[in-house]
């Protein structure tokens, strides 16, 4: 198929690094950052576009692949019959795309990509929505260039899609993240908890995440939990954190 990309970012390149490779045709790249377009576009032997206007109804598929809160914006400014318009984003609504086509999708791949890194495997979990037949044919070849794993999803569950892989996976980064300056700061390499965090990400692929939660949280262990709570005066957002997930976990363990 022939497709044109409107964004430049770490989305972009993964939807043009994928479909290139399966041999489709990207016509043009639009991005407001005329220099990473021009990036993208040389990557995959595709044409820069100066404007939006630039961007006629002649290909089969236009990905929008940029950041939530411009969608709409974006797609306010283009009008297709024949090509089908996508966005990807997790958390944003197909009505975003207004009326800018008469065949619109959504495709959320939900991982965590970066154009520098992107995934050579095909386990990636994708959600898609489609407003037509000729959408959803357009989505599952789309689709077919990365993964196995493809699912209808409703707006709703999307949404809900997407706060479950804000708490599952950002909110974890970041955990590690604040770990790992406690660890500079006492002269412990981080490389020591790198074990215990697979083990935990391991054990959740055969059993719920409910039942292999440990801690003094888990066990209702005040003096330790005092203790961690001292030991974090001087960072009082880090120590915010320690006190709402604790409570949390108390809370789902009565």
């Amino acid at each position: 198929m022939n497709y044109n990309l409107i964004g430049s970012g770490n989305t972009a390149w993964f939807f043009a690094n994928k479909l290139s490779a399966a041999g489709h045709k990207c016509l043009g790249v639009y991005s407001r950052n005329k220099q990473t377009a021009t990036e993208l576009a040389n990557e995959i032997q595709a044409t820069v576009y100066d404007s939006l206007n630039d961007i006629n109804d002649s290909a089969d598929v236009c990905i929008i692949a940029i950041s939530d809160h411009a969608i709409a914006d974006i797609a306010s400014s283009l009008s297709f019959r024949e090509t089908v318009l996508l966005h990807t984003a997790g958390s944003v609504d197909i009505s975003a795309l207004g009326n800018a086509a008469i065949h619109q999708g959504v495709i959320w791949p939900i991982y965590s990509i970066l154009k520098h890194k992107l995934p050579e495997h095909r386990n990636i979990p994708t959600v898609f929505e489609a407003s037509s037949d000729k959408a959803k044919e357009i989505i599952s070849g789309i689709c077919q260039t990365f993964t196995n794993i493809l699912n209808e999803a409703t707006a709703e569950q999307r949404r809900w899609l997407h706060l479950s892989a804000v708490l599952s996976n950002n909110f974890t980064n970041h955990l590690m993240t604040v770990a790992e300056s406690v660890c500079k700061a006492q002269g412990i390499p981080f490389s020591m908890l790198v074990p215990i965090l697979q083990q935990t990400f391991e054990r959740v692929q055969s059993a719920s995440p409910y039942d292999v939660q440990t801690g003094p949280a888990r066990r209702h262990d005040d003096i330790t939990i005092r203790k961690h709570m001292d030991m974090l005066q001087a960072h009082s957002d880090w120590q915010t954190i320690y006190q709402a997930v604790t409570s949390s976990i108390e809370n789902m363990y009565k």
